[in-house]
């Protein structure tokens, strides 16, 4: 799909929609967890939470226009706007009344590298809600930009609300990015999209018995356009068209991977809006990755610490 230009002219506008967002609540300890013993805070600190959140402010960083869409608590939704504007990232939810945007609570302990994440459910979502979010998509959404959704499905959100998204998606011919797991990924693949970002055990769901991860991924690009496998700190198996190449990041010391992949997405799509190579798009958005795991929070990346990490990403073509 032509990436180049949006029906209003100009580079296409990227939108996310978050259907679960949260607040990440950054616990760090001092020290290592331990049960049967209490462990002792050093410092609370807040951040953006989502995935499709984390990719908005991966583009808004690079300087690509973006807009966050999706729901968001009201009781809470002054914290939520707050580091959202910190974070530059332009919005417009749908309110759920009465209820809070969930949390997420990034454990991590001093000295040790990654983090542990434990996560609230989210508030139900109405029918009504759901029609404000899609006559919502259907005002801003036009032929030529690109939709990434991205996270978990909150509850009163069905497999059956997600198909008429994309059947809406796809009518207004938008380029469609989906980073989504379990039943929603192959309700996405079944639907018709242009982008998905599995992991290596999410993509075993969409392989056909027998099927190597590469001839799983070969066949997967003959309908979709992007198909990128998460390998973790290995890199990426990704394929385009007639491509297929193994991405190997740099080496760096690890403080939180918490938002990697999201920081991933959204610099591989906020790439690929400007005109970028599949392979540029696939090193600097790696690059930004690896940046992204060397800070404490669920966000922050440097995009000059990315376009030097970019020159020590390892690219393999595989015929």
């Amino acid at each position: 799909m032509n990436l180049s230009a949006s029906k209003r002219g100009g580079y296409p506008m990227i939108y996310t929609i978050t259907l679960n967002p949260t607040i990440d609540r950054l616990l760090y300890l001092d020290g290592e967890m331990t049960k049967e013993k209490n462990n002792r805070l050093e410092s609370i600190a807040y951040d953006i939470g989502g995935k499709g959140h984390h990719g908005s402010f991966a583009m808004s960083k690079l300087g690509v226009e973006n807009q966050a869409l999706g729901f968001c608590g009201t009781t809470n939704k002054g914290q939520l706007d707050k580091i959202l504007e910190q974070k530059n990232i332009n919005h417009d939810f749908v309110e759920i009344y009465g209820k809070p945007t969930r949390e997420s609570y990034v454990i991590l302990e001093k000295g040790i590298s990654g983090s542990i994440l434990i996560t609230e459910k989210g508030y139900d979502v109405s029918s009504y809600a759901k029609s404000l979010l899609f006559d919502k998509i259907e005002e801003k959404v036009e032929a030529g930009d690109i939709v990434l959704i991205a996270g978990s499905m909150p509850p009163g959100f069905e497999i059956k609300d997600l198909e008429k998204l994309m059947m809406l998606l796809n009518k207004i011919g938008c380029f469609i990015a989906c980073d989504l797991s379990g039943e929603a990924l192959k309700t996405v693949v079944k639907s018709g999209v242009n982008f998905i970002k599995p992991n290596r055990f999410e993509i075993q769901e969409l392989s056909k018995q027998g099927q190597t991860l590469v001839e799983t991924v070969k066949e997967l690009t003959k309908t979709i356009d992007y198909v990128i496998v998460s390998q973790g700190g290995s890199g990426s198996l990704c394929g385009h068209a007639d491509e297929l190449y193994q991405i190997k990041p740099p080496s760096v010391v690890v403080k939180n991977d918490t938002g990697a992949g999201d920081c991933f997405v959204g610099s591989f799509l906020a790439s690929l809006t400007q005109q970028k190579s599949f392979v540029e798009s696939l090193t600097f958005a790696t690059a930004c990755s690896a940046s992204k795991v060397q800070y404490n929070d669920s966000s922050s990346f440097s995009v000059k610490d990315a376009e030097n990490l970019q020159k020590k990403v390892v690219v393999e073509k595989i015929d």
